[in-house]
């Protein structure tokens, strides 16, 4: 397991923009995949963005062409940048990072293919 620390959230109006960032303080040579949930609204087992080693990226669609996730590696750094919030984006987020399993394709954003998780970040949005 690794140890991830989020940070960035808070509130914000409907229509704003709010970045996430997940801090990677150890190594990151056994990651495979990094993604940021909660789950989507009716899929519970779902993140809302992943990306894999080859910088592969996924979104679930209701956040498509509205967040970008991204990775830094020099500063060990996963970013979950989030535009056009809507209500609806209201959730705690957590940072998750998978170093047992390779999830590709849709299983990067499962839930079971993540074995160490921050501690969350709140995200509200009011209309």
């Amino acid at each position: 397991q690794v140890q991830l620390v989020e940070s960035g959230g808070g509130p914000v109006q409907a229509g704003g923009s709010l970045r996430l960032s997940c801090g990677i303080p150890g190594s990151t040579n056994k990651i495979t995949s990094l993604a940021w949930f909660p789950p989507a609204p009716g899929k519970q087992r779902e993140g809302v963005a992943a990306i894999g080693t080859a910088r592969s990226t996924i979104y679930v669609d209701s956040v498509k062409c509205r967040f970008t996730i991204s990775q830094d590696n020099a500063k060990n750094t996963l970013s979950l940048q989030m535009d056009r919030l809507l209500p609806e984006d209201t959730a705690m987020y957590y940072c998750a990072a998978a170093t047992v399993v390779r999830p590709s394709g849709r299983d990067m954003l499962l839930r079971p293919s993540y074995n160490s998780w921050g501690q969350g970040t709140q995200v509200t949005v009011s209309s």
